[in-house]
Order: C-alpha cells, then sequence, then structure tokens
C-alpha cells in the first residue's frame, strides 16, 4: 500500500471569504462525502472499497485536502485531482482518484476527521493541510504536531504505507523566522514518518495572476493544469512503482 502526504499551502491558498471550516466544496471522478459536509454521497469508506463501476480500477487514490484540492470556483472536471484521475487512464493504471477535499479546513479539523477517513480501503492517500493554519498565524511548533499525529495514525491504519509529503510554503507577510520554520515542517515529519518529500505543489502557480481565480490565490483553470502537472511528476512513478511491486 502506498500513502502520498500532500502537507500544507501558503496560508491563504485554501481559504476563500466565505469558505468556513468544514464547508464541503469538492469535485472529481467521485467526491466523498465527509461527516460535516453538506453532500449526502455515499460513505467515502464504501467509495474506496467498492473499486470503480467498470471494474477496471483495482486500487484507489484518496486525496485530503483543503479548497485547492476540493478545486474551489472551478468546474468539478477542473479540480487538479480529476485532472490526475486523466492522467492515470491515459498511463491505463488500475487506480481510481477519490476527493475528501474540504474548504477552509485546518490541520487540527484534519485531526477530527482522520479516524473516519481511516476506515476507507485506499492505496495512495495524498493530504494537502496546513494552509489555513498559516493564514490564521497558528504557532509552527501546532501545525507540525497536528502533521506529525496525522501521519501517525496513517502508519497505525495503514503500517505497510509508503508516505509522500509535498514540500508547501507560507506566504513572505508572515515574516521570515515564521515562513522559514513553515517551511522546515515538511521535510522534519517526512524524515520522522520515513515518508519522500515532494517539490511544491503550487510550483510555477503561486503569485501569477495569469493562472489563479481573482482572489489571487486559488489556481484557475489554466494553474490547475500546471499544478496536475507538479503532482503528477511525483505520483506517476511511485504508482507505477506500487502496481509493479503489486502494493
Amino acid at each position: 500500500m502506498l500513502i502520498v502526504v500532500a502537507a500544507g499551502v501558503l496560508p491563504a491558498a485554501c481559504k476563500r471569504s466565505g469558505a468556513g471550516d468544514g464547508a464541503a466544496s469538492a469535485a472529481t471522478t467521485r467526491k466523498a462525502s465527509t461527516p460535516s459536509g453538506s453532500d449526502s454521497v455515499r460513505d467515502s469508506a464504501d467509495i474506496v472499497a467498492s473499486g470503480r463501476a467498470d471494474g477496471v480500477a483495482q486500487h484507489t487514490v484518496l486525496f485530503i485536502g483543503t479548497s485547492l484540492t476540493a478545486g474551489l470556483g472551478l468546474n468539478p472536471d477542473s479540480a487538479y485531482p480529476q485532472l490526475v484521475q486523466q492522467k492515470i487512464e491515459a498511463d491505463h493504471l488500475p487506480f481510481e482518484v477519490v476527493n475528501a477535499g474540504v474548504s477552509g479546513e485546518t490541520t487540527a479539523g484534519l485531526l477530527r476527521r482522520m479516524d473516519w477517513l481511516m476506515r476507507g480501503k485506499f492505496d495512495v492517500v495524498v493530504i494537502e493541510s496546513g494552509a489555513n493554519d498559516g493564514l490564521r498565524g497558528t504557532p509552527v511548533a501546532t501545525v507540525k504536531e497536528n502533521l506529525r499525529n496525522v501521519l501517525r495514525q496513517i502508519r497505525t491504519a495503514h503500517p505497510r504505507a509508503k508516505v509522500v509529503v509535498v514540500q508547501m510554503e507560507a506566504p513572505p507577510n508572515l515574516g521570515p523566522s515564521y515562513t522559514s520554520a513553515f517551511h522546515a515542517i515538511y521535510p522534519e515529519v517526512a524524515r520522522e514518518a520515513g515518508a519522500t518529500l515532494m517539490p511544491f505543489l503550487l510550483q510555477g502557480v503561486a503569485g501569477d495572476r495569469a493562472l489563479n481565480q481573482a482572489d489571487g490565490i486559488h489556481p484557475n483553470q489554466r494553474g490547475e493544469h500546471i499544478v496536475a502537472d507538479n503532482v503528477w511528476k511525483s505520483l506517476e512513478p511511485l504508482l507505477k512503482q506500487a502496481q509493479a511491486t503489486g502494493l
């Protein structure tokens, strides 16, 4: 079993005005309902366990994150997890994507739903968390400990899992001390968990007005394709390796 963890983003990147903690806003091949979400889709544990209706996919990639993962402001088919699904299908890999993104979620909020999320029989988990903590100026030590606990719960529930942590960055307006300490969270928790560190999710997109929505925070359709490419560069070889070794 392979688990991919994408943790944190630019703190402002997870929450638009009006997108509160726990407000579900997601789009993908399949959207998992959440305990606090408004969508009455099948329970994610059932979704993850079932596989694709056509019988092709044998394994599941579960994306857990904030509005960046949920695809806030985008057509449902344009959220990066769905774009990753298209790449998976183009490569004829036996994986199906499930999106469990929740707009406005903090690392503490993620911890509150981890027991529920761990019920799923998934093979790959992509966790994007920490952005809203940075937006609120949550102490770095708190963010780090929350992420450590997330990884511990994954390790406990799925001890054979491989974990990949995506490096994310805090915005410079929080000051050099905070941004430096925030940056250091991800390689540290990855090292402690025996995980691989994946490059920055928003590389080549953050700060570029042409690639973001009017809020200057969330990628637009063009930017989302770049985000999907960023994820795929690291995810594709891992999926192929996992397939070759029988997960």
